[in-house]
């Protein structure tokens, strides 16, 4: 069995930004382990603009911040194995993993940072009526068609779900020729980013269709048409709003899932609303010594977020191989109100030196309103907010001496109060 201090599994921006955090840590003995054939992820074929404003200051690509991060990896002489599918992980950090090169490798690790990303939510998990023709993609897969392998998935497009994939690919498919008809939505808001719903559909005179679903797919061995509804406030059809609209390509922008079938594995408890890792604010799970981060943590808008959460985790994953304890029991923190979770899900005062950035999602659209944060029953923050929405994701931050000035605090509750 090989034994490493720090194994990281996966090697997209989550997994890359952990790996040289804990190496600047002082960790020489890592390894990071990536199923895919290179390094960088999903962010490969992502080759619109938009990403590193926050990290480099700058506007790249995807494959320019990946490519940065990779050459930092390189640079470090940090080990990495490709083409290598984790198989097993339990909660004494023993990991078993195939590749065509070594076979089965076992490893014993010390700390586990998880990074394995997330997956689309299928066609089979929306329950679409209608025929099971070709041409329906998820987002993702018409992006890596177009962008990595160079095919066009059709020419007149419906997009299901306006996720920030389902809006790049809307203008993606638009700017290689096809003609999208229209992004049909469920529910009253976009679920994706303000500036894509401007960018990729209003600069392009592309339809967006709120409360809207799909209620019929017709085609025999090729998709013909879809049959498109409005929906009522319960999010069901309402009849004699059908509309049809011819088209040779469905794809959906659905959502997306946390990759974690290992993590049930090594025991991790996982949340029912983001479906990643319960963490406190050291990104530790409730198994000690596993970490998480990246979108297997939480689906993140911004991948600059992403790689100021694996900074974290992986100077936090570098302390627990030198011996630091990072008690799990902590204050809860509880969402309600408007608030869908937060993470971190438990805060242990004694771990917390630098302020804790709680992320979270609101479950709606709110104008003009407050994200108030209380300490048991005492209110400590009281932040105007002229707009939420689902798509965007939220910070505020927990300092020391706010968990010093309530020492005896069994929880902290975050909220939306309305004026």
């Amino acid at each position: 069995m090989e034994c490493y201090d720090v194994v990281i599994i996966g090697g997209g921006p989550a997994g890359l930004a952990a790996a040289i955090k804990a190496r600047e840590e002082g960790i020489e003995n890592i390894i990071i382990l990536e199923r895919d054939k290179v390094l960088g992820g999903i962010l490969n074929q992502c080759i619109h603009n938009g990403f590193g404003l926050h990290t480099f200051k700058e506007e790249l690509t995807g494959p320019e911040y990946a490519g940065r991060f990779i050459d930092k990896v390189d640079e470090m002489g940090i080990p990495y194995k490709l083409n290598t599918m984790v198989l097993d992980i339990n909660k004494d950090k023993e990991i078993t993993a195939v590749n065509e090169v070594d076979g089965i490798i076992e490893i014993q690790a010390k700390a586990v940072i998880l990074a394995m990303g997330c997956r689309e939510r299928p066609r089979g998990a929306i329950n679409i009526p209608g025929s099971r023709c070709s041409g329906i993609y998820t987002a993702g897969t018409a992006q890596k068609f177009v962008n990595v392998e160079g095919y066009m998935p059709g020419k007149e497009v419906v997009i299901l779900g306006s996720g920030d994939i389902g809006l790049i690919m809307a203008r993606r498919m638009t700017l290689e020729g096809a003609k999208v008809k229209g992004v049909i939505e469920l529910m009253p808001y976009s679920g994706g980013l303000k500036r894509n719903i401007v960018q990729c559909l209003d600069d392009f005179g592309i339809p967006l269709k709120l409360s809207h679903t799909i209620t019929n797919i017709k085609g025999k061995d090729r998709i013909e048409g879809v049959t498109v509804a409005k929906v009522d406030e319960n999010r069901k059809p309402i009849p004699g709003t059908e509309e049809y609209i011819p088209c040779d390509t469905l794809l959906l922008s659905v959502g997306l899932l946390p990759e974690n079938e290992l993590s049930r594995k090594s025991d991790v408890i996982l949340s029912s609303i983001t479906g990643g890792p319960e963490v406190n604010e050291s990104l530790q799970t409730n198994i000690e010594g596993i970490f998480s981060c990246g979108n297997v943590l939480h689906v993140h808008d911004l991948v600059d977020y992403v790689t100021m959460e694996s900074y974290n985790a992986g100077k936090n994953a570098a302390e627990y191989v030198k011996g630091k304890n990072f008690n799990n029991n902590g204050i809860e923190v509880v969402a309600v109100q408007g608030v869908r979770y937060t993470v971190p899900k438990y805060i242990n005062p004694s771990n917390v030196e630098s302020p804790v950035e709680l992320r979270f999602r609101v479950g709606d659209v709110y104008k003009d309103s407050f994200v108030s944060v209380y300490f048991d029953d005492e209110r400590e923050m009281h932040l105007k907010k002229r707009i939420l929405a689902p798509g965007e994701m939220e910070t505020v931050k927990i300092t020391k001496e706010m968990l010093e000035k309530y020492p005896k605090c069994n929880r902290i509750t975050v909220k939306i109060e309305e004026v």
